[in-house]
């Protein structure tokens, strides 16, 4: 038996529960021992469950969550290669298909079945975890496992800069001082973006976090009664090339797209339980666009891997805090209340 952190049931909460550990994987899996999984903002919305974003997970329940994970290689099914017993590996957590055309046609992005490890199979908030073989991506034996886990969400940041266009000596904003906001604070530094602004709300302790991770600037729209003019004052005039909404709150659309130059791109990266109402006739002659992001390509996750490999201290502020399995329903609990920024479960501390 081993400790594992569960959604149940289709109302707010989570469940501490003993569970089976899982058998020897079938072919073309792996079986991992995790060795430290991140609380996501997308598991504090399946923790709360508001609105209707992660409705599809009721006839699912109950599921093992988590998703962004590192963990070693405890055995292989039949007819894996490429992967040994010990490995450290990362894993990324949607798989497709390959079968349905969007796959067949080299767009597996956009996979009509697309499966997730922590949302429609069991995940990683747990010791041990099966997940498919050509998901994982093996890291050198070094690497801070804690580290590793954060490959995850800072692919994701990497692929909504890279869907905006992020270019060199552009002014690019984020909305949402959370994990994915400042991930993609970071990639945006490193695509060389003159100005990164990141706007929060009574959210000073990411909003450091943020300045630590990349961001140039940071907004509290708390202590400022007009954001535009709060964004030239430190553009020196200039509105933002690309903004990235990553806060899931609607109101935040046309906030991004009143600070955004003409033709400038907005990507929304956020989860949003509401629906969110935007000015179509502005949008139209500003030539702007709106972007979805959501996932991350492969070529995402290599770009990232080998920042984390090179470049750990770059990453490592956002890490909060590690802590045992058996504290998670408190570390969730933190993080609803946005006191910290990214905590790590740690299965062997304590679970």
């Amino acid at each position: 038996m081993m400790l594992a952190l569960r959604k149940t049931a289709p109302a707010p909460g989570l469940a501490l529960e003993q569970v089976n550990e899982p058998g020897f994987p079938v072919a073309g899996e792996v079986l991992i021992e995790v060795a430290a999984t991140g609380i996501c903002g997308s598991d504090v919305h399946v923790f709360k469950w508001a609105g209707s974003s992660y409705h599809f997970m009721r006839p699912l329940l109950p599921v093992t969550i988590g998703h962004e994970f590192s963990g070693r290689i405890a055995a292989t099914g039949p007819d894996v290669t490429g992967l040994v017993k010990g490995d450290l590996v990362v894993v990324m957590p949607t798989s497709s298909c390959m079968r349905c055309p969007q796959c067949a046609s080299g767009r597996p992005l956009l996979c009509t079945s697309r499966r997730t490890i922590g949302l429609t199979r069991d995940g990683a908030f747990a010791r041990f975890v099966h997940v498919p073989a050509l998901s994982c991506i093996a890291l050198p034996s070094t690497t801070d496992p804690a580290i590793a886990s954060l490959a995850e969400p800072l692919s994701v940041g990497d692929n909504a800069a890279s869907i905006g266009e992020v270019r060199f000596g552009d002014i690019v904003v984020v909305l949402g001082p959370g994990s994915i906001g400042q991930a993609v604070a970071r990639a945006a530094g490193w695509r060389g973006a003159e100005k990164v602004v990141v706007v929060g709300m009574n959210d000073h302790a990411r909003l450091q976090t943020a300045l630590k991770i990349g961001a140039t600037d940071i907004i509290d729209v708390a202590d400022c009664s007009d954001l535009k003019q709060a964004l030239l004052d430190i553009t020196g005039g200039r509105l933002a090339d690309v903004v990235v909404e990553a806060t899931g709150h609607p109101s935040s659309v046309n906030d991004g797209l009143s600070i955004l130059r003409k033709g400038g791109i907005l990507v929304s990266a956020g989860i949003h339980s509401v629906q969110a109402a935007i000015d179509l006739t502005s949008l139209v002659r500003n030539r702007q666009q709106i972007r979805g992001a959501h996932g991350a390509s492969r070529s995402s996750w290599e770009t990232v891997i080998q920042k984390i490999i090179h470049e750990p201290d770059s990453v490592r502020p956002m890490i909060s805090m590690q802590m045992g399995l058996n504290d998670a329903l408190a570390a969730f609990a933190m993080c609803e209340a946005r006191e910290v920024s990214k905590v790590i479960l740690r299965p062997g501390l304590n679970g």
